[in-house]
């Protein structure tokens, strides 16, 4: 296919077309139509439904059959719009004469891209507040899918402000989203709103707290959470349930089994001295460097560092306090002999301890860092993977290399945890997934494990009331809803 970009536009994404041809599953047909007929769609769509062809699907008819739109805003996060809604046009026969332009790279070659002429422009996230300002009150996309909606779950963030500021302009809205609350109910609002503009939860987040919510902790006048109303969840779903659907992938993909398997890792008793010393007094001797901390959000690092074996000093240098975590894998490693693992790690301390603890093995060991290595593990060429979670978030399909997981060190994300072991646990995974977490027994990690596990508990019971009702998704691909 050729570049729609001028010179000079080297981040454009070039792939082959391949000519697949589309045949939705009844689940997906039903979602297409669903964003035909609807202005206003928010698709709760679990990772590894294929919500990226689906609303090409549905745009490519409104564009081309219904004359139903004319300019298509995608916001997605920035490795999406670099790579995978391009990919995804390319890829499907009936997606040929859609002209999908990435909006990216420095002012300039983004002033070219959105002046190319297309019918898709993708535009990273992180450029919203810019596409906004270069408009102003002339705004030309009369469609806008925002890939990834629970990033504007925020209503103080500029993205949300500014995108909220041109919504009247907008005569369709896709939000696409796994997580819609990933940390509970109150995401919700921001979201709802970019959709909606308030009908349905209230025209501001003060209103919707005061009818959903009570006051939990505070300090004197400043509230710091707010706890759900015992009835909030059902009510809440009753009212947007004719704007949302709820899909969970276990309920109509035939997936292998999921295993999830939970390490825990003793500390010697160093390393746990050092460890409660820290705990306790916000101050620590490590190698004979005093590690301090001043706020309750570096402790909660720190530990989270001395669970996982090192922690980083006051000049960035990291000295390291126990190897357990890494013995550990080496033991997940050795009983899969053989086996493509994924490893997930949070600081990069952990990354460079495992590299040099690995180092004298002949493992052959990549790091997730481009679409080469994606590629390399894909094909078998990788026995061990490490990324970080916030780098295989979205849009990467690693289900080929592998059907390991080690969580090496976890973070507060449900977000992240969720998008991360979804690249391998997803349509096309032939094995069954093992998902191991290394967690030290007693540490700060079981705490992070705990309020993974709650977090989940809330979203899945919220996502579970708004699943679509649809009758025969599971039956054969007839091609109707």
């Amino acid at each position: 296919m050729e570049s729609r970009q001028g010179p000079g536009q080297d981040h454009r994404v070039r792939t082959e077309r391949h000519d697949m041809k589309f045949v939705p599953h009844n689940y997906q047909q039903y979602c297409i139509n669903r964003m035909i007929t609807d202005p206003v769609l928010g698709l709760f769509l679990d990772m590894g439904l294929g919500k990226t062809v689906i609303t090409l699907t549905a745009v490519n008819d409104l564009r081309f059959n219904r004359f139903a739109v004319r300019k298509v805003l995608v916001i997605a996060p920035k490795k999406v719009a670099e790579d995978t809604w391009t990919r995804e046009s390319q890829k499907w026969d009936h997606l040929k004469m859609l002209r999908v332009i990435p909006v990216l790279g420095s002012i300039k070659q983004r002033i070219r891209a959105i002046n190319t002429p297309g019918d898709i422009w993708v535009l990273s996230r992180d450029n919203v507040s810019w596409l906004v300002d270069y408009y102003k009150n002339d705004w030309p996309f009369d469609m806008v899918i925002i890939d990834e909606l629970s990033s504007f779950k925020s209503n103080k963030a500029k993205r949300f402000r500014k995108l909220k500021s041109v919504r009247s302009h907008i005569h369709r809205i896709v939000g696409l989203t796994g997580t819609p609350t990933p940390n509970g109910l109150e995401d919700l609002w921001a979201q709802i709103y970019l959709l909606d503009e308030g009908e349905r939860l209230g025209k501001t987040l003060t209103g919707y707290r005061d009818n959903y919510f009570t006051p939990g902790a505070r300090n004197g006048n400043v509230i710091y959470e707010y706890n759900p109303r015992t009835w909030a969840d059902e009510e809440i779903n009753e009212r947007i349930k004719d704007i949302c659907i709820s899909m969970k992938a276990e309920d109509y993909l035939e997936l292998p089994e999921r295993i999830d398997n939970v390490r825990h890792i003793k500390l010697p008793d160093k390393a746990k001295k050092q460890y409660e010393e820290l705990e306790k007094t916000m101050i620590a001797d490590i190698d004979g460097e005093t590690i301090d901390v001043t706020s309750a959000a570096a402790l909660s690092n720190k530990l989270l560092q001395l669970c996982n074996g090192a922690v980083y000093d006051a000049d960035g240098i990291y000295h390291e306090v126990h190897d357990e975590k890494i013995e550990a894998l080496k033991e997940i490693i050795d009983a899969n002999a053989g086996k493509g693992i994924l490893v997930f790690y949070n600081f990069k301390h952990d990354k460079a301890r495992i590299q040099k603890a690995l180092k004298k093995s002949k493992l052959r060991i990549g790091e997730l860092k481009n679409p080469d290595s994606i590629t390399a593990w894909n094909n078998g060429q990788m026995d061990i993977l490490l990324a970080h979670p916030a780098s295989a978030a979205y849009g990467l399909n690693l289900q080929a290399g592998g059907h390991i997981i080690v969580w090496f060190g976890l973070n507060w994300s449900l977000e992240l945890y969720q998008q991360a072991n979804a690249r391998l646990y997803r349509q096309g995974q032939k094995e069954n997934v093992v998902i191991h977490h290394l967690v030290t027994a007693g540490g700060y990690d079981e705490n992070v494990m705990d309020a993974l596990e709650a977090k989940e508990v809330t979203q899945d019971s919220f996502l579970d009331a708004l699943k679509a009702r649809i009758k025969s998704v599971k039956g054969e691909n007839d091609g109707k809803d």
